[in-house]
């Protein structure tokens, strides 16, 4: 049987200022953006459409405050308001863990529609061009947050071979789900958007697969994830996680059909 080891969040210190494991991987999510971001400038098809290089950071600029205020208050709102608004400087510490990826998402759609104004370009197509360099930096949240010890999956049968106790839950053996999410709706997803994106894609495709994939892919993952809240829906439940990834496959579905209606005669 595994055993969460509990690693200590904190990677070293500087001084009075200690640098936290959950903070290195966004500093590599960021990385990955910027790395991935000047393979994709580079495709021909990319070129053609004015993207630049120069273009990335402020991409960057924009997309991390996204990440950050919109993750922190989708965590807030979303998740968990009874705690937050009961210890409004808790909502500060962004170092413990705690980001929505749908608060994320709201986010970075708020930030990229101020940067394709102030450069004159149409919204669907920022959000094509950067939906297949999100994943990979999701991923590297998930592991930051398995070494915060957060997201406990559910109980797992024992004889599972990487069934996992969290000594800060119980002692039960229970899925290691920041790894699933991390494989599933970062990595896979990656491999997906990104072979599908190498190649021209009318105007919505790519932002429509990015919403489709990681909606189904959440809600697959959901089911052995500790949910944060159910929510009752006639005989049945879904977890939170769930009833905010049905809008997103909902929206993948309809930028499908709209980009492929467009491009067609």
């Amino acid at each position: 049987m595994l055993i969460h080891p509990l690693p200590d969040p904190v990677a070293f210190s500087l001084g009075p200022v200690s640098v936290h494991w959950y903070g290195l991987m966004y500093l590599a999510a960021f990385a990955q953006f910027l790395i991935l971001g000047r393979v994709r400038v580079r495709q021909a098809h990319n070129t053609a459409a004015g993207w630049k290089v120069e273009d990335l950071d402020d991409m960057l600029f924009y997309g991390v405050l996204g990440v950050v205020l919109g993750g922190r208050l989708g965590e807030v709102l979303f998740y968990n308001p009874a705690y937050y608004f009961s210890h409004p400087l808790e909502i500060l510490a962004i170092w413990k863990g705690g980001m929505s990826f749908h608060g994320g998402f709201l986010g970075v759609m708020i930030a990229m529609a101020l940067w394709a104004r102030k450069k004159g370009r149409g919204l669907w197509q920022v959000l094509d061009f950067i939906a297949p360099l999100v994943p990979l930096g999701y991923a590297a949240g998930r592991i930051g947050n398995f070494i915060n010890a957060e997201l406990p999956g559910r109980v797992a049968d024992p004889s599972l071979p990487w069934a996992m106790i969290w000594p800060n839950v119980d002692s039960l053996p229970r899925h290691p789900s920041p790894f699933y999410q991390a494989l599933v709706d970062g990595v896979l997803l990656f491999i997906v958007l990104w072979l599908y994106a190498r190649h021209p894609r009318p105007v919505m495709a790519v932002s429509g697969v990015f919403a489709l994939g990681y909606g189904c892919a959440r809600f697959f993952t959901e089911y052995f994830r500790t949910p944060d809240y159910v929510v009752p829906l006639g005989g049945w439940s879904i977890s939170a996680g769930q009833m905010l990834s049905l809008p997103m496959v909902a929206l993948g579905i309809v930028l499908l059909l709209l980009a492929y209606k467009r491009r067609s005669p």
